[in-house]
């Protein structure tokens, strides 16, 4: 499986997951000149702002720790971006990193 194949998997269980949970998914992939978002959601007037990590192991680390310095940044200046375009005073933002770990076996021979 291709990394953008492994991301974009991640990203449908996350947004699952999310939708279990009772969140509202109100964008998924938004980007603007300071990156892009991976899914922004909704749950009890706040907005979430979420950064998905998908890893096949934690070989080099967990997934959430790439979400270094530099990354938070990003998300920051989205999450901002994000606010001026869209109306969601009264809400309260949080940022939040779902890690998910995907094992694969492939050519598997018995």
């Amino acid at each position: 499986m291709k990394t953008k194949e492994l991301g974009n998997l991640g990203e449908s269980f996350a947004c699952e997951y999310l939708l279990m949970e009772g969140y509202k998914i109100v964008c998924r992939n938004y980007r603007c000149r300071y990156g892009e978002m991976d899914i922004i959601a909704c749950k009890n007037k706040y907005l979430y702002f979420v950064e998905i990590k998908t890893r096949r192991s934690i070989r080099f680390g967990t997934p959430a720790e790439a979400v270094g310095r530099e990354k938070q940044m990003h998300m920051k200046r989205v999450a901002a971006d994000f606010l001026r375009q869209h109306d969601y005073r009264g809400y309260s933002v949080e940022f939040k990193v779902i890690e998910i770990l995907i094992n694969e076996i492939d050519n598997v021979i018995i």
